[in-house]
């Protein structure tokens, strides 16, 4: 493969002669093969996008020469139509707060800018990528005003993954609303209550998550583009913290806004912590609905039994017949996972020292996936198991009468020591609430159809009743 010669700060390096990127992305391959993993496709196209509206600011204003800045403009515009996504090689784990990956997209860009006037790869007299692809700009202002605008995109699928899912559990608690089933607290028979309900919780649950991500992500449309090394905006005018913001605006359709306070926002990452500590939260409701339909799918005939979910795929390399509930589990395992990333992010958040926070490459990486995992795990969990799901509403029925709980009503009219004396006969005796009560005569069968109906004690009655 033919090599061309590079140089830097450092020294020279011999650059892959077919290749966009440069001497620094190639320090950055050698320097952090950590694991293996790039940067996110949307995250290169809002870096791509920066830069776009850089070079048109920076030309507006005069500093940037036009053709210069048009073929900038170009090349920018092919990465976000796709192309030399292959270039952007540098790890997503990388030191230097993410000046690798800045440099990463300078290099391509301008080397793609260079071509376009007709110039040779390397040739960093025709569009150099510090002073040309960069100018105006710093690592600290790029990255972190691209990553808000990757997150605030990739927010919009989540979001509306998240409606998708709160509509489908409104269905079930609609389709569930007649079918009565045992509540249980501590794992052990408590009172009655309706499927539906127990849907409609859940739904209820969903819509919380909705509204604390929606909130959280308010913050984040405060870039900082202009604020340059740290805050002070050194090297960028004001006219052109007003244009590429403008710009940026325009390009991404978000109603982003400077920074009111650029040496805070180039410090400081807790605006995203605190977007992923509501990723969490929505985490812990998801494992838990989760870990409810296990539980009610459980057996099928040696457990609850109550629902059944739907056959996705064989349970058992060994075991005949056997359907595990592997999407619940699939929900749980990527919950887990956001609850892992959200204390690395608050970890890198709370590293930062001065002026900048150098722990944003592992910060920027956990947001990301936390976001993509959940959007991914949401749809799947909706598509190929809640949608499905069918109640057994005899089974629920027939534990519901077996059930000492639902002597609880019982309490208003015989007390609550007259009542316990009855669940300990009933326990004792193998019988239902209902045959022993009839056959004590404490009540009419019209009382006890009223005082002990499982429906009933799904709902508040007026005292007129």
């Amino acid at each position: 493969m033919k090599k061309r010669i590079e140089h830097d700060l450092l020294g020279s390096k011999e650059i892959p002669n077919n290749a966009y990127y440069g001497i620094q992305t190639q320090r950055a391959l050698e320097n952090f093969p950590i694991t293996g993993y790039k940067p996110s496709k949307d995250l290169v196209q809002a870096i791509a996008m920066v830069k776009k509206a850089a070079a048109i600011a920076n030309m507006e204003l005069g500093q940037l020469d036009q053709e210069k800045a048009k073929a900038i403009v170009q090349a920018s515009n092919e990465v976000l139509e796709g192309q030399y996504l292959d270039q952007f090689l540098v790890d997503v784990i990388q030191g230097g707060a993410g000046t690798s990956l800045n440099m990463n997209a300078n290099e391509v860009i301008a080397n793609r800018a260079i071509e376009i006037l007709g110039g040779e790869k390397g040739d960093y007299t025709v569009i150099s990528p510090n002073s040309h692809v960069n100018m105006s700009q710093s690592t600290n202002d790029v990255i972190p005003s691209a990553v808000r605008i990757t997150v605030l995109n990739l927010v919009k699928n989540l979001l509306s993954e998240l409606k998708q899912l709160h509509d489908a559990l409104i269905t079930k608690s609609q389709e569930f609303d007649d079918v009565i089933k045992m509540g249980r607290t501590h794992l052990q028979d408590a009172v009655p209550i309706r499927l539906g309900q127990e849907f409609a919780a859940y739904a209820e649950t969903v819509t919380r998550d909705m509204d604390r991500i929606t909130s959280a992500s308010e913050a984040l449309k405060q870039i900082n583009m202009g604020a340059t090394a740290v805050g002070t905006c050194v090297n960028a005018k004001i006219e052109y913290i007003d244009s590429v913001t403008a710009h940026l605006r325009e390009f991404s359709c978000l109603p982003l806004c400077s920074a009111e306070n650029m040496v805070d926002a180039t410090q400081n990452a807790d605006t995203l912590a605190a977007f992923s500590g509501n990723l969490r939260i929505l985490a812990l409701n998801l494992s838990k609905i989760a870990n409810d339909l296990r539980l009610m799918a459980s057996g099928p005939r040696t457990g609850l039994n109550e629902i059944n979910l739907p056959p996705v795929q064989p349970g058992s390399s060994i075991m005949p017949g056997k359907v595990n509930p592997v999407m619940a589990e699939v929900v749980n395992q990527v919950c887990f996972q956001v609850q892992g990333n959200d204390h690395t992010i608050a970890l890198a958040t709370g590293a930062g020292q001065f002026e900048l926070n150098v722990m944003e490459p592992v910060l920027v990486y956990n947001v990301i996936q936390s976001v993509e995992i959940l959007t991914n795990v949401v749809r799947v969990f909706r598509e190929r198991c809640i949608v499905g799901i069918t109640a057994n509403r005899e089974r629920c029925q027939n534990m519901v009468d077996n059930s000492v709980g639902i002597i609880t009503p019982l309490v208003s009219y015989v007390g609550y020591e007259g009542a316990t004396q009855l669940a300990k006969e009933v326990m004792s005796s193998n019988k239902t609430v209902r045959q022993l009560v009839s056959e004590k005569g404490i009540f009419t069968e019209e009382e006890i159809e009223k005082i002990l109906s499982p429906k009933n004690m799904t709902q508040p009655t007026s005292s007129k009743n």
